[in-house]
């Protein structure tokens, strides 16, 4: 028995084939969510807010004065007063005349005049209006993704929804890849994506074929049966149902990847192997979801390396990293392990027109763990 799939005597440029998939990609659409089913989704534009708390209001429980009112008073000189002061608790809002707080301690009851024993500048015990959020700021800045501080901010601000940009994913797992295809879905469902797996019937191309919708997802992915394997089958029915970009990217690991289009709906078929899924998700299928998520770029993080990393011209290679000392350490190049692949910390990709860097040369590394 003959494999189904062969892959090309030259092998397509991985920034080639990310063209091709990226073109005609926009952001979806925003959508608006409850706090919870925003977490982890990339922001949309949103209204500013108002300033919380909209005025001065006190910060502990005590009596408020005007500070200038009580310069020189002490234990030593208490300052009379012609009328009890007024007693405010935390989170009232401060006369208008006044702008300090003082503790009860501070004031004297007492006698027959009630008398105070302590200065005050101005703002103390008081929260200023604004000084929780201030008047025309965000709960986050659209392109940006929610996290839970940004909850935070939402709630004290009396929001309850988000609008948010969710693309909707949708991933095929080829039978014999479950490590690869739990790996993937898991890594996926941390970037907010809106995710739904299936498993196709079997290997072969007709079944996979029958698993695949291109009106129920934003963005595809076939994981497993890229290879040129005998039981290797998705490139051949993604074939027959849509377009092959490219078959074959100049990426190690991950040169069986395939990129392609079923109807409108990009498509990225991952290898079963774990760390050429890995890779290809990361090169491949994450650029198209921070596109139709509108996402910001993402950051990296600039470090020297602790030593020299070579790669192979005309071959974009992975490299995992982890941080010590303030430098970059490299875990593995072009061949990952499953231990590299759970110690690593950052990643980077050397172009296929590099040789690679020189120890000391500063990179700039994705993060794995934002």
């Amino acid at each position: 028995m003959t494999s189904p799939q062969r892959l090309p005597n030259s092998l397509t440029p991985l920034d080639a084939a990310l063209d091709a998939l990226l073109q005609g990609v926009e952001p979806v659409a925003p959508v608006e969510l409850s706090l919870k089913e925003a977490l982890r989704c990339i922001a949309a534009e949103m209204p500013p807010l108002e300033a919380r708390p909209s005025r001065d209001i006190a910060a502990v429980d005590g009596y408020t004065f005007r500070a200038r009112d009580l310069v020189g008073a002490s234990s030593y000189s208490p300052l009379p007063l012609s009328a009890p002061p007024v007693w405010v608790e935390a989170g009232e809002a401060i006369p208008e005349a006044c702008d300090c707080v003082l503790d009860s301690d501070s004031v004297d009851l007492s006698g027959p005049m009630p008398q105070v024993l302590a200065e005050a500048i101005p703002g103390q015990g008081v929260r200023r209006a604004g000084g929780d959020v201030a008047a025309g700021s965000l709960v986050v800045e659209a392109g940006r993704r929610v996290l839970p501080r940004d909850l935070l901010l939402a709630r004290a601000a009396g929001i309850e929804r988000l609008n948010v940009r969710r693309p909707r994913l949708r991933i095929v797992n080829v039978p014999g890849g479950g490590v690869a295809a739990n790996l993937i879905a898991e890594s996926a469902q941390a970037t907010g994506a809106e995710t739904v797996s299936f498993t196709a019937a079997g290997r072969d191309a007709g079944s996979i074929a029958a698993a695949l919708d291109d009106g129920a997802s934003d963005l595809l992915l076939i994981v497993g049966g890229s290879g040129v394997g005998r039981t290797d089958a998705a490139v051949t029915a993604l074939a027959a149902r849509g377009k092959i970009l490219s078959h074959g990217i100049a990426l190690q690991p991950g040169r069986t990847s395939a990129v392609g289009r079923l109807g409108k709906t990009p498509v990225v078929v991952l290898p079963g192997a774990p760390d050429q899924a890995l890779a290809a998700w990361w090169t491949l299928a994450l650029p198209v979801l921070d596109r139709l998520a509108g996402r910001r770029q993402r950051k990296t993080v600039n470090l020297p390396l602790s030593r020299k990393i070579a790669s192979s011209v005309g071959i974009a290679e992975i490299v995992l990293l982890e941080r010590k000392q303030d430098m970059w350490a490299t875990l593995a190049v072009g061949e990952l392990s499953l231990d590299a692949i759970a110690r690593a910390e950052a990643w980077l990709v050397v172009s296929g027109g590099s040789e690679g860097f020189a120890a000391g040369s500063p990179v700039d590394a994705y993060m794995l763990r934002e």
